[in-house]
Order: structure tokens, then sequence, then C-alpha cells
């Protein structure tokens, strides 16, 4: 049984701790799960009822009152499924398409100067990244391994990509600005 990333991760968060779908997406928005995920806020609930429907996940019955809320567990499936699928991901290097080098592979059709400045634009926001991400691990630790980890990999990601656009800077003839 095949999992999308979405799934994983709503299911490995379950897997994690019981919780409700609100409480799903305060930890998405705390991690930064948007920024290597396609799970809106909206798609939150289909992930659940897919994930449910599945036999993934269960939610046990709870008060019928108005404000209840559907806290949902992984089940036994639910685990080795996830388990399967993680490891697949971490053992099994896939293709990933980077943007950028669509625009690399392009440079001809763009002046010197210019992609000096989106060299160094580029980099800013990288920096930027860092450090918003360095922020928001400190502020959540003591954190679960998961994060940890997911949060260390982008780390490491986007200083090699730092790495790069510094020696890039150097190499590419300045424009003029600071």
């Amino acid at each position: 049984m095949e999992l999308t990333t979405s799934e994983l991760t709503i299911l490995g968060l379950l897997i994690e701790r019981p919780q409700h779908g609100y409480d799903l997406e305060q930890v998405i928005q705390r991690r930064g799960i948007r920024e290597w995920t396609d799970i809106g806020f909206s798609s939150i609930y289909y992930l659940l009822t897919k994930l449910e429907t599945r036999r993934l996940i269960h939610a046990p019955e709870q008060g019928a009152g108005a404000k209840s809320r559907r806290i949902f567990h992984a089940t036994s499936e639910g685990r080795a499924t996830a388990g399967r699928a993680a490891l697949a991901l971490i053992a099994e290097p896939k293709a990933v398409q980077h943007p950028i080098l669509a625009g690399l592979a392009n440079l001809p059709l763009v002046y010197e100067e210019e992609y000096a400045a989106a060299i160094r634009s580029r980099l800013a926001h990288i920096d930027a990244r860092l450090e918003a991400i360095r922020s928001a691990q400190q502020a959540q630790e003591p954190l679960p391994l998961p994060a940890r980890e997911v949060f260390s990999y982008s780390l490491s990601l986007l200083e090699a990509e730092r790495s790069w656009l510094a020696t890039r800077i150097q190499k590419v003839p300045d424009d003029g600005q600071d």
C-alpha cells in the first residue's frame, strides 16, 4: 500500500501522538512542514479521511457535542505501512526537480549583471530561510527525533546551497552593487 508524502507526513504526526485536525495544522505550521510538502490547510481533513478509509488511522467515538473534535490515532497497520514507506524514502534516492537548474541551463538568455544580481538575491533569501528555520527549531526544543532530523537535513541542504552561492558570487562579475 503506497503512501504519498503528504499521507505519510500526516500519518507520522499521528503516530507521534494522537491528535485532531486543528492540532495537526498547528504542528505543520510550527515545524515549517509546508516548506517540504504540499499539505494545505484545506487538505488536512481530506488526508485524514483517506487514511481513515484505508484503515491506517481511526477516531474512537466521542461525545456527540457540537464542539467535540475527533482525535485520530494510527492503527497497527498504519504504523507498519508508515514504517515501510519512511524506510523506502530514506534508503532510495530519487531525482528531485530543482527549478534553479532550469534557470542555470538558460543563462545565455540573461546578462551577466542580471545573473550576479539574481545570485545575490537568492543568497539573501537563503540566509533569511536559514535564520527562520534555526529560530523555529530553537523555539520548539526539545523536539522529537523526526522533527530534529527534518530540521537538520533542511539546514544542511540550505547551508550547502549557501556555500555554492557564495562561491558563485566570487566568480560572476559584480555590477557595482554591494
